[in-house]
């Protein structure tokens, strides 16, 4: 049989070296064996794992003072160890025996487990990681809920034909009246402005990096408000219609914040107020490091080479090189890349400056942002996490009840053997973008920590297999990391899930995301609301599934036969569901039939974090996305039909009130 790479094992052996798996079950209950092509193509994807003669596994993790024993190979016995922590010996010894005895009390963090011959030689070395027993838990409040929207559909007098961050301070002023702990949001991630069509939030460019569409330039130090006026038109054009133009808000945007950075550049640096601006963009550039520079140069490489993708790049620029990177800094494209800069700085103190304002008012939630499960592959992570990023495989779903072709999400993921090599540095820098905003952040497909099911370039979703990662070693820099910012992790752990998974989940302190829809027995009643896990999000829906007035009058099984997709459920079967909620609803003996019902229910299970949807408070029937869908339906663009400042009057807020009375009031954070 012919060898993946040429090695001389067969392709079987080779790829459980890689943590393949060799036959699997999909989400229909089918049984599905694995064939060598499909392998080889997989295997072709992913970096070789690390070899490993002395050390018998790839990373350790330490999260209690008794696991201090790490097992090593025989061959391994009278070498010489040392603890490393960026490139300072922290400790080192002898190995004796068949393992390594690490000393007490090592702080929490990150460090590299080495083997040495004499003279300090290293011939062996894996990532060593000490953390807190479990993720940050929130202990500023009991139970509390959340408004969760879709940051560009939020419609004001105000905005440039896009919500942004002033929105969102404006939403926060007017619902922490109401008693809501926090303001869920859509990711926030780095799109491709230039690409318009492009702007689902969960396809990012980077998910180190914010959109910089959500910048008010209104906001900006010095910016002139005659500006807006000199390009009306632009404006209006923008603005109009129920959809969001995304090239017009775009073009718009982009030439305001340019307009904003000349001005700035040319600011009084003796001036105080204008000196203190100087220094705050100094420090953020400081902050972000390597990553920000690395990302504003892609980003003026990208135009420059006619936004092909940077495998087809100039040979010299198809890696990032650092060196090379700040040559190119100090050259002619100096002014764009700290223009790219600059945006950056000013989205994230905008964003900040939202985060700053809920904990003012007293919400103890603040933002909770939601984290995609992946980039795309021409963008800019994927550029600069060559090895921990496996570009041509996408990540997917085999089939299911709802999807029964399986799902392409046409998304680069991260890969165990890159992430490893690295020390799991890229992971922790995708946490820390979203986390540091945040008091709760959403992992999307969280299953995908314990193995991600990739797809070839350019074959079938049924044509993928699954790729063990390793959970352990992630979920310890998620504990590492949620403590470190005091942010909640919740694993949205729907789908298939492998027997005892949510309670691995659950001893790391990750909580689950329990959606109301799928919390129903085999016969399809639903679940009591005693039956939900403290430790959760509880909400009705998401962002993928119909409204509760879509739910409710069957339009998205109409809408999804129209673009010729099976819905996965026949009308009778939406009949018998909404009876069944009715029933539950009367069972728990809650008046209301409506969404204020359901939200009544929800708000007397014990999960801590309950989500509603505005859409849903609204009464809007449309979903903001359909899966399976590109341009059949306007996913992503949909404007709200109320403005913010009128939304209040479109909510029954004493109805609101009375449903969420159960959930208790929240104590102000310390």
């Amino acid at each position: 049989m012919p060898s993946a790479r040429g090695w001389g094992m067969d392709v079987y052996s080779k790829a459980r070296e890689y943590g393949i798996e060799l036959e699997f079950i999909d989400g229909q209950g089918h049984r599905h064996v694995v064939s060598g092509e499909r392998l080889r193509a997989v295997i072709d994807g992913l970096p070789p794992p690390s070899r490993h003669p002395f050390l018998k596994q790839p990373v350790v993790v330490v999260a209690d003072a008794d696991s201090r024993l790490v097992p090593v190979r025989a061959e391994a016995d009278g070498l010489g160890w040392r603890l490393v922590e960026s490139n300072q010996i922290l400790a080192r010894g002898c190995v004796a025996g068949e393992t390594i005895d690490l000393p007490p009390a090592i702080p929490i963090g990150t460090y590299r487990l080495e083997i040495e011959r004499e003279h300090g030689h290293k011939i062996d070395s894996i990532p060593l990681l000490v953390t807190p027993a479990g993720a940050y838990q929130g202990w500023s409040f009991d139970r509390a809920w959340v408004l969760s929207v879709q940051l560009y559909g939020l419609a004001s007098s105000r905005n440039w034909g896009i919500g942004d961050f002033t929105d969102l301070a404006t939403l926060i002023e007017l619902t922490a009246g109401w008693g809501c702990a926090g303001i869920g949001l859509n990711p926030l991630h780095a799109l491709f402005v230039d690409r318009p069509l492009e702007c689902s939030p969960y396809a990012p460019n980077s998910r180190l990096f914010l959109n910089p569409l959500y910048v008010d330039p209104e906001r900006l130090p010095h910016f002139p408000g005659s500006w807006l006026t000199r390009h009306r038109e632009q404006f209006d054009r923008a603005r109009s219609g129920d959809l969001i133009d995304y090239a017009a808000v775009a073009e718009l945007k982009l030439a305001a914040l340019r307009h904003a950075f000349e001005i700035f550049q040319t600011i009084d640096r003796g001036n105080t107020a204008h000196a203190a601006d100087l220094v705050a963009f100094e420090s953020f550039k400081q902050e972000r490091g390597v990553s920000l520079r690395r990302f504003a140069c892609f980003e003026v490489l990208r135009r420059q080479f006619d936004l092909l993708p940077w495998w087809q790049w100039p040979e010299e620029w198809r890696r990032p090189d650092d060196a090379r990177i700040q040559a190119f800094r100090n050259g002619p494209q100096r002014t764009e890349i700290e223009f790219v800069e600059f945006v950056q700085w000013c989205a994230a103190a905008q964003l900040q400056s939202c985060a700053d304002l809920a904990a003012k008012r007293g919400m103890a939630v603040g933002l909770y942002l939601d984290v995609a499960v992946g980039v795309q592959a021409g963008g800019f992570d994927a550029w600069s996490e060559q090895v921990a990023i496996s570009r041509a495989l996408s990540v997917g779903a085999p089939p299911d009840q709802l999807n029964t072709a399986g799902q392409d999400w046409g998304l680069a993921g991260f890969n165990a053997a890159g992430l490893e090599a690295n020390g799991f540095a890229p992971f922790r820098e995708m946490l820390r973008a979203s986390m540091r905003y945040a008091g709760a952040i959403r992992l999307d497909h969280v299953l995908g920590l314990n193995r991600l099911y990739l797809i070839p370039s350019g074959t079938s979703p049924r044509d993928g297999v699954y790729v063990e990662m390793p959970l352990e070693a992630l979920l310890a820099v998620i504990a590492q990391e949620s403590v470190d910012q005091r942010c909640i992790t919740i694993g949205e752990d729907l789908g298939t899930v492998p027997d005892g998974f949510r309670d691995i989940l659950a001893t790391w302190g990750v909580w689950s995301y329990k959606v109301m829809m799928f919390e129903r027995s085999h016969d399809g009643a639903f679940f009591g609301s005693s039956r939900y896990a403290v430790n959760a999000l509880v909400t009705f829906n998401t962002h993928d599934l119909a409204s509760f007035a879509g739910w409710q009058s069957h339009s998205d099984l109409k809408l999804k036969r129209g673009l010729g997709l099976d819905p996965g459920e026949t009308d009778e079967m939406r009949t018998h569901a909404r009876r069944a909620l009715e029933w539950k609803l009367g069972e728990e003996y809650i008046v209301s039939k409506s969404f204020f019902g359901a939200i009544e229910f929800l708000a007397r299970t014990p999960s801590r974090i309950l989500a509603i949807a505005l859409d849903d408070l609204i009464g809007l029937k449309d979903q903001p996305n359909i899966p399976g869908t590109l341009n059949e339906h306007p996913n992503w663009r949909r404007r709200l039909p109320v403005e913010l400042k009128d939304i209040g009057h479109w909510i029954d807020l004493d109805a609101l009130r009375h449903a969420l009375r159960d959930r208790c009031d929240m104590t102000r954070p310390p």
